[in-house]
């Protein structure tokens, strides 16, 4: 008698516990976890600090105001720092956003907030703190794409400022160029300013481009030097769109093999084959 007692017993035990943890499982799947939480916060309760939900929710809320100001700061340093720019070129431009850039293209184009309707056309060229940005590839009424110096494709008509030492420059996808020089023993050192040559197609001459970083006088057909972008591409947010029209053709010194600006191949007296 006494067995069959605890076999009962330990029987309607096992179906209680079923029961709650069949009714357990319900209530979490309707409440979402609701009465789990507060179950854990009433019991963790002695263990937290002694602030109220609405005193950490107000917490929550001065915290994101917070933020909110020194993003407003970091803006109006950084419009602050276009308009003194702005203020230092002498040709006429179009203040612009960038408002559009694909991660997968983060060195390739910008997408800016100003189009046709904004006067913007195809060749273009854009500028910003520090100097060359790109030029205007495509737009739309209230868009345009900048292709920029850093793309794998671009290529610019560059010169050392301080000898006039000719070259071309090309993008490599990242915030450094690279120059190759005409000469086979160019008159460059590190830390020489580039800027565009007279004989650029595709942009004005004189446009601050960057530093060179090192020579490499070894490169064949031609050395070459890596510069340093003086703009601040990977951060840019703000550019000034300079109207533009690219020459027809330049002639310009080059070596047999090398490229125009546009890509194409050139020949050995300085024409641009098709």
């Amino acid at each position: 008698m006494f067995a069959l007692r605890r076999w009962w017993i330990r029987h309607a035990l096992k179906a209680g516990m079923v029961t709650l943890a069949i009714s357990s499982a319900w209530l979490l799947r309707a409440s979402d976890g609701a009465l789990i939480y507060e179950a854990y916060h009433w019991v963790t309760r002695p263990l937290q600090p002694g602030l109220s939900r609405e005193q950490q929710f107000e917490n929550s809320y001065i915290l994101e105001l917070q933020e909110r100001i020194v993003e407003l700061e970091n803006q109006n340093r950084a419009l602050q720092a276009v308009d003194a720019y702005e203020k230092s070129i002498t040709t006429e431009g179009t203040r612009a956003t960038v408002i559009g850039r694909g991660a997968d293209h983060w060195w390739q184009h910008v997408i800016l907030n100003r189009g046709s309707r904004s006067g913007v056309d195809v060749g273009y060229v854009v500028t910003g703190p520090g100097g060359l940005v790109g030029r205007v590839v495509a737009v739309s009424p209230s868009t345009s794409r900048v292709l920029l110096v850093s793309d794998a494709t671009s290529r610019i008509g560059a010169k050392v400022s301080r000898s006039r030492t000719m070259g071309v420059v090309r993008g490599q996808s990242n915030n450094r160029v690279i120059m190759e020089f005409f000469e086979k023993l160019p008159d460059a050192k590190a830390g020489d300013v580039i800027v565009t040559s007279s004989f650029s197609r595709l942009f004005p001459r004189d446009v601050p481009i960057g530093r060179i970083e090192s020579i490499d006088l070894t490169k064949s057909p031609a050395p070459e030097a890596v510069i340093q972008l003086s703009s601040p591409l990977p951060v840019l947010e703000w550019a000034i769109i300079h109207p533009f029209e690219p020459l027809e053709m330049v002639d310009i010194p080059t070596l047999p093999g090398a490229e125009s600006e546009n890509g194409a191949r050139l020949d050995g007296s300085g024409g641009a084959m098709p």
